[in-house]
């Protein structure tokens, strides 16, 4: 195919039913609008999740496959996939089938709009589907994170966005750096948005985090990521 603009990675991990109805989905949202490759980053899957995704190749030329050795965690596989993909822009989808790929050609909507120092545009689900207690840990992950970062972004765990490759991968690598993208991009000196999205039911399959789990990475993450913060020295660069 021809050198795709954007690149659309998606992690996943004991997601077989629901990868052959997304890739159609991400097909259906972009084909004939934009030029495209779905890089799937599958991470050590115990079902026949890679299975399933290598069948669909021979019907989704945009598809590609990349697969864990390790199980590595859902960070290592958007960064592996990013490094992977070929666009010059990445769109990022949870594997579950719980964001919109329809809310795509909405993210680059916005990018057409804005500045160029705005490098991540990321979903905010303004009508979350999850549990009850699910999203009660989520706003209070969340105003706890707005304190310490000062990130101003509402919805930092949505797995929808859209960012530049080349600014994402400048950025420092850690496990779960994914639930901080919009405070480390904006720690390298640039802007980011926030942009209502769907948020749908997970009909399929089953979380693979917990509450509790997802709290105590959280705060010892939120102190690594204040650190790096204050550590952040930017100056304007000039040839001599």
């Amino acid at each position: 195919m021809s050198h795709p603009e954007l690149s659309v990675v998606v992690p996943v991990f004991n997601e077989r039913d629901n990868v052959a109805p997304l890739v159609a989905e991400i097909t259906a949202a972009l084909r004939g609008r934009i030029a495209f490759e779905i890089v799937y980053v599958d991470d050590q899957s115990r079902d026949d999740t890679l299975a399933m995704l290598q069948a669909l190749k021979a019907q989704t030329p945009e598809l590609r496959v990349l697969h864990h050795v390790s199980q590595s965690g859902q960070s290592t596989a958007v960064r592996n996939g990013v490094k992977h993909a070929r666009g010059a822009w990445i769109a990022t989808l949870d594997g579950d089938g719980q964001n919109d790929p329809a809310d795509i050609p909405g993210l680059l909507d916005a990018r057409a709009r804005a500045d160029a120092s705005v490098k991540l545009f990321a979903g905010w689900r303004v009508n979350r589907k999850d549990s009850g207690s699910k999203r009660w840990a989520s706003r209070w992950a969340n105003a706890i994170r707005a304190r310490m970062l000062r990130d101003d972004t509402p919805d930092t765990g949505c797995g929808i966005k859209l960012f530049e490759r080349e600014a994402f991968l400048d950025l420092p690598y850690f496990d779960h750096m994914h639930r901080y993208l919009p405070a480390l991009m904006q720690r390298a000196g640039w802007q980011t948005t926030s942009v209502p999205v769907n948020h749908r039911h997970r009909t399929t399959g089953v979380s693979k985090y917990t509450n509790l789990g997802r709290a105590l990475v959280g705060i010892r993450d939120l102190r690594g990521v204040a650190w790096l913060i204050t550590r952040s020295r930017r100056t304007v660069v000039e040839e001599a």
